[in-house]
């Protein structure tokens, strides 16, 4: 970093000042993303505009928009990720470079992820794979690994990755390149130890991240990370709550409240608590334009009502459907057939027929058509519904979808 800072720097001395070679500025912005340090970053990266025709300027034009897809990513803004990344990705493909798309197709693959995109997630994930285990030109083959991993579990469930995750621990390059570069890879990958049984998975990345953390003190976010990684090993909610707050990545915040709240959520007197957590856990996805995960977030806050011991809230139209009903809904009102939504989301056309006479039942309307004209104005009732104050997951879950819709 200090290196890079130096070089990134305008050159003085007998001669007048003359700004820093674009490249040299562009791989010190790509650090400090990858750090969090997204201010900064930009600020490097501001006023690069003009795309020159030789092939080593193209590279450079071509770095400097995968840096700042990489910086729209950490700060939840998917739709300009997903653009700067595609660009980044066609002026590559111009200048001939083989190294560079891996870092917009990890992009692409965790956008479309949490944006309930499986099916670019899942084309972006073979990509990322093949390049990861080919040894394919790639100078992040960690995050490659750690990209295709998500999207694959999304569809096919944690079991189904588990020898990525071993590939990526057995291997000191790709675990401190991954770790290092990703705020919320540590906590994931604990995470994933914990629901396969595998300990030694969990405990050799808890290990890791606490021996980068002891050698890399001046990184918030690396610091956060082995905390957060640590508090979720040992279930240690305060830990949780402290990492929350120390994390500069929404997303690894929000995953942060999540794990502190199902820990708290287990013990009876902290019940309310838990929910507390997950309510902030829901904005903080918000934040980062995670659909996927703040669909997840609502049906625990569900289970937790139905369990908890308090009053069922009143239900709009829309809050009865399933998440399932939702999604359905969702992609049939913006005109796609049976066809292309059970392709959407993994199920066949006879379930999509199935889900849609029992959204046509609970929204009290007679046919796809209606449903398409009407399911702009039934979700405004939904936010009407609501009360002025802090948001309630339903209606951040709708708000968000009904965002990257429109």
């Amino acid at each position: 970093m200090e290196l890079a800072a130096a070089a990134s720097e305008p050159a003085t001395g007998e001669r007048p000042v003359r700004e820093a070679p674009l490249e040299a500025r562009i791989w010190y912005a790509t650090l400090l993303t990858r750090v969090r340090g997204l201010r900064p970053a930009e600020r490097l990266l501001a006023g690069e505009e003009t795309v020159a025709r030789e092939p080593h300027r193209l590279e450079a034009q071509a770095a400097r928009l995968l840096c700042e897809a990489e910086i729209h990513l950490a700060v939840g803004r998917l739709g300009e990720a997903t653009a700067a990344a595609e660009a980044g990705l066609r002026l590559a493909s111009q200048a001939g470079n083989r190294g560079l798309p891996p870092r917009g197709h990890v992009v692409l693959a965790v956008c479309s992820v949490r944006s309930l995109d499986l099916t670019t997630g899942l084309l972006y994930a073979n990509r990322l794979r093949d390049a990861a285990l080919l040894g394919q030109e790639n100078l992040m083959p960690g995050q490659c690994v750690w990209a295709a991993a998500q999207a694959l579990e999304a569809r096919d469930g944690m079991e189904s990755v588990a020898h990525l995750l071993k590939g990526i621990l057995h291997d000191d390059v790709l675990t401190r390149e991954l770790l290092l570069s990703q705020p919320a890879a540590a906590p994931w990958l604990v995470r994933a130890g914990q629901r396969l049984g595998d300990t030694d998975l969990a405990e050799r990345t808890v290990r890791t991240m606490s021996r980068l953390a002891l050698t890399n003190r001046s990184f918030r976010s690396v610091q956060a990370a082995a905390e957060h990684a640590s508090g979720l090993y040992a279930r240690d909610a305060d830990a949780l709550e402290a990492a929350s707050a120390r994390h500069l990545d929404p997303w690894a915040r929000a995953s942060a409240l999540e794990d502190a709240s199902r820990v708290r959520s287990v013990r009876v007197p902290e019940r309310d608590r838990a929910v507390d957590l997950l309510r902030r856990a829901a904005d903080a996805y918000l934040s980062a334009g995670a659909s996927r995960d703040l669909s997840r977030v609502q049906s625990r806050l569900r289970e937790l009502d139905d369990h908890g011991g308090r009053p069922a809230r009143g239900r709009t139209r829309v809050s009865r459907l399933t998440d399932t009903e939702f999604a359905v809904a969702e992609l049939v009102s913006q005109g796609l057939t049976n066809g292309r939504v059970g392709s959407q989301l993994y199920i066949s056309p006879h379930t999509v027929a199935f889900h849609l006479k029992k959204i046509f039942r609970k929204l009290d309307v007679t046919s796809r058509v209606e449903l398409a004209r009407s399911w702009s104005r039934i979700l405004v009732e939904e936010r009407a519904d609501r009360p002025a104050t802090t948001p309630e997951p339903d209606f951040l879950v709708r708000t968000s979808m009904a965002r990257q819709a429109g």
